[in-house]
């Protein structure tokens, strides 16, 4: 058995560092993308067959994407940061010590997520109000929070095993667990929400029920597949080993942390603003239908750069810096590529798309607008994902976290405060889409200067074809 695991260590070795760095960025890649589709794609079937119900319904699931993101957040960081250090002890051959990353990793955010489930369901009617819940829109937040909240501790596990099979160089596996969740969900929407009638309580039953079976499966797939252990004895007490985890993954934290909170002041800028024309709910629910467009064509751009964070890494371990640039350069460009070919069609029929999930003629006028606005800064994407997710992945956490900082916060925050207060509902429309044009062009002297970066220490191995 141990001959037979040194084995596939060596071969995940010569893989990760003698594979041809655009086919392996692409490999991985394609798997988290897909993933990344699926699970976008539910998400805005929750859109859709909840619009179907009304404007104020479907303004509850626009509340609920920032409770997600806030969730999101702890287990990005958690699943980030001790991927990150996974895929480098197993770059040094250290299995051990990978164990004790990945399982506190995740029994710790089971914790959090059990804490989050308490305490959100307590405090639920005010919590839904902090994220921006207007009086009509509060009982639908309510229905669908209660289940968003349920299966917290499991969401938070399945991206924290999602993220570690992926550093793994494993991302079909982890695409495996994510789509069954995905078109589990899809099915389940139909059924509580069509069928049975179950309205927005129904949709939000539907998304627990398939987090959980997600959450099974990945954890069956990571027993049998991953080079790491899960197990309660790998839990450690060792301080320095929560301090990586939470360094390397912080970046992540803030990405995901401050769309939470962005998206919760977007709401009550936008329910304010709003009001003064009576379409506060109208308002929210084209930001919400928005940004699930928006987040289906990113994540074509995050899934190729979550390709590139395991060869990154590993790559960067073993000394293999040329790799890490030439898979960075790939990236931006595979990414921009993608980005552009989804963007032209859907700024021509954005109209259209804006229809298909809510016919009110206010909610389609402002949602048309605001996609356009939308596309145009989603141009600007390729250059601070690929960048960010880089420099995390080589555990240059102070820059990654300054960068992770820009689009939703540094950037987004003070713009789109700015642009409300001159525009009104026109600013609500355009100040994401400003925010991301301005990032993407901070992003370029970072880029530029980690190309030009010089080491001495390169090892320099034949690539295998």
């Amino acid at each position: 058995m141990d001959e037979i695991k040194l084995t596939n260590a060596q071969q995940h070795y010569k893989k990760m560092t003698q594979t041809p760095v655009a086919k392996l960025v692409i490999t991985l890649g394609i798997p988290t993308t897909i993933s990344m589709l699926i699970t976008n794609i539910y998400n805005m079937v929750d859109t859709y067959f909840v619009g179907t119900l009304g404007e104020s319904p479907q303004g509850s699931i626009g509340v609920l994407l920032t409770l997600q993101a806030i969730i999101q957040a702890f287990a990005f960081m958690l699943g980030h940061g001790s991927g990150t250090y996974v895929s480098k002890e197993l770059a040094d051959k250290n299995h051990v010590q990978a164990n004790k990353y990945v399982s506190t990793a995740f029994f710790v955010g089971g914790g959090i997520g059990l804490i989050f489930s308490l305490l959100g369901l307590t405090f639920l009617t005010p919590l839904m109000r902090f994220l921006g819940s207007t009086e009509t829109i509060l009982p639908y937040a309510k229905q669908y929070g209660m289940w968003v909240l349920i299966s917290c501790p499991f969401l938070i596990c399945s991206l924290i095993l999602n993220n570690n099979l992926r550093y793994e160089g494993k991302a079909t596996y982890a695409m495996i667990g994510l789509v069954s969740g995905g078109l589990l969900n899809i099915l389940l929407d139909y059924i509580f929400v069509k069928v049975v009638s179950l309205g927005v309580f129904g949709a939000g039953m539907a998304t627990a029920i398939s987090q959980i079976i997600s959450f099974t499966i990945l954890l069956v797939l990571y027993t049998k597949m991953a080079q790491s252990k899960i197990s309660i004895k790998y839990i450690t007490k060792n301080k320095l080993v929560y301090i990586h985890i939470l360094k390397a993954g912080f970046p992540s934290f803030i990405r995901q942390g401050l769309n939470s909170i962005s998206g919760g002041l977007l709401n009550r800028l936008a329910g304010h603003y709003g009001s003064q024309l009576g379409i506060a709910d109208q308002t929210i629910d084209a930001m919400s239908i928005v940004n699930r467009i928006s987040n289906l064509i990113m994540c074509v751009g995050m899934g190729i750069g979550q390709g590139l964070q395991p060869v990154a890494s590993f790559n960067y371990e073993a000394k293999h810096y040329g790799r890490v640039k030439k898979g960075l350069v790939t990236t931006v460009a595979i990414s921009f590529a993608f980005v552009f070919v989804l963007c032209v069609p859907v700024f021509f029929l954005a109209e259209n798309i804006v229809y298909i999930f809510q016919k009110s003629q206010t909610v389609v006028e402002l949602g048309t607008q605001a996609l356009h606005y939308a596309l145009i800064g989603l141009m600007f994407m390729p250059l601070y994902v690929p960048i960010n997710m880089t420099y995390q992945s080589i555990r240059k956490s102070g820059v990654a976290s300054f960068l992770s900082l820009l689009r939703s916060g540094m950037v987004f925050i003070p713009t789109l405060i700015i642009a409300t207060s001159l525009c009104g509902v026109t600013g609500i429309l355009f100040s994401q889409p400003l925010a991301d044009a301005i990032t993407g062009l901070i992003n370029i002297p970072f880029f530029v200067h980690f190309l030009r970066e010089k080491h001495n220490d390169e090892i320099q191995v034949a690539t295998i074809e």
